[in-house]
C-alpha cells in the first residue's frame, strides 16, 4: 500500500515530517481549527479520481472559518487545484483520505484571528473493520455539546474533545463506539459518525436541530434513498428508549463511510446481524461515489 510522503501547507508541496506549527499557535493553545475529511475515489476501468462531493466539504469548511471569524477565506478553485496537486505528488494506487486543516497559526490573545493556515494531508485509510461485522455501541453519559455552547454543525477540531472523551468512555465500557444524547436528552449522533435506525420499514435519522453535524455523507444518504427507494427519509427528534425498537441501524461518515450497527446498551438491534436496508444503502452509497460517470447532481470532482 503506498504511503504519504508529501503534505500541502499554504498552497506548497513540502515532505511528510518536514510540516511544522508553532507551540504557541492559536490553534495549539486555543484550538482555533476547522477541518474536513474528503476522500478522493480511484475508478477502477482507467485509474482516474475524483473528489466526493469537494465543493460541498469546501463551503461546510468556509462557514466553520466564518462561526470562528477567521480573517481570509479559503475558495474552493483554490482548494481543488491545491489538492490535486497534493494526491498527485503521493502517487496513489488505491483511494485517497484528505484530512484538510485550516487554522489560526498566529501567536497572540485568544480573539486573534489571523494569520491563517492549513495543511492537507493525503493518505491511504482501509475499510473500517466493522464495515461487515457491524459495531455494539453504548449511549453515553457524556452530552453532546448544544449549539448555544459550541456549535456541533460547523466541523472545529475543539468540538471533538466532547467525541473523544465519549469514545475513551466507550471503550473503558467494553463497547466499540458510543450514541450521544442532546441536553435534553435526545438521541444525537456517534461520537465519529451521523446515526440513522430503521423502523417499521422507515429510514430514521435525528434531524438537524439534534446537535449533530451538517453530515455531507448524512446528506449524500438521504438524497440518494429518497430518488432510488421512492420513500423519504424521517428526520426528527429521536428518544433514547426509541433506540431499542430500531430493527436496523448504521452510522455514515466520510471517513467511516457506512458501518452497520448491531446492538446499542448490549441489546441486540433486530436480530443482531447488519440488516437488509443497511446492505443495501451501502450498495447504495458505494455504486454512487465510484460511478463517476454520469453525474446528475455534480458531486464528482476530477483532479485538474
Amino acid at each position: 500500500m503506498w504511503t504519504p510522503e508529501w503534505v500541502l501547507s499554504d498552497g506548497e508541496i513540502i515532505r511528510h515530517a518536514d510540516a511544522r506549527i508553532h507551540p504557541l499557535s492559536l490553534a495549539v493553545t486555543y484550538a482555533t481549527t476547522v477541518f474536513e475529511g474528503l476522500r478522493a475515489y480511484r475508478r477502477p476501468e482507467d485509474g482516474s479520481y475524483s473528489f466526493f462531493r469537494l465543493r460541498e466539504h469546501i463551503e461546510r469548511l468556509q462557514v466553520g472559518m466564518k462561526v470562528m471569524r477567521f480573517d481570509r477565506r479559503i475558495e474552493v478553485d483554490e482548494m481543488q487545484e491545491a489538492l490535486s496537486r497534493l494526491v498527485r505528488a503521493n502517487s496513489p494506487d488505491t483511494d485517497v483520505y484528505i484530512r484538510l486543516l485550516v487554522f489560526i497559526s498566529g501567536i497572540g490573545l485568544m480573539a486573534t484571528r489571523g494569520p491563517v493556515s492549513y495543511f492537507a494531508v493525503a493518505q491511504p485509510r482501509d475499510k473500517p473493520k466493522f464495515a461487515e461485522t457491524g459495531m455494539q455501541l453504548g449511549v453515553s453519559s457524556w452530552s453532546r455539546l448544544s449549539d448555544n455552547a459550541s456549535p456541533p454543525r460547523i466541523k472545529a477540531t475543539a468540538n471533538y474533545h466532547n467525541a473523544r472523551l465519549t469514545q475513551l468512555q466507550a471503550q473503558a465500557d467494553g463497547y466499540d463506539g458510543a450514541i450521544m444524547l442532546t441536553s435534553q436528552g435526545k438521541v444525537s449522533e456517534a461520537p465519529i459518525a451521523c446515526f440513522f435506525m430503521v423502523r417499521d420499514g422507515e429510514l430514521i435519522t435525528p434531524n438537524l436541530g439534534s446537535s449533530i453535524l451538517e453530515s455531507v455523507t448524512r446528506d449524500s444518504i438521504i438524497r440518494l434513498y429518497e430518488r432510488r427507494f421512492g420513500r423519504p427519509v424521517i428526520q426528527r427528534e429521536v428518544d433514547r428508549s426509541e433506540l431499542y425498537f430500531a430493527q436496523e441501524a448504521f452510522i455514515c461518515g466520510t471517513g467511516q463511510e457506512i458501518i452497520p450497527v448491531t446492538s446499542i446498551d448490549r441489546l441486540p438491534v433486530g436480530d443482531g446481524k447488519p440488516g437488509e436496508i443497511t446492505r443495501r444503502v451501502q450498495a447504495m452509497y458505494f455504486e454512487c461515489v465510484r460511478r463517476m460517470v454520469p453525474d446528475e447532481w455534480g458531486w464528482h470532482t476530477p483532479l485538474l
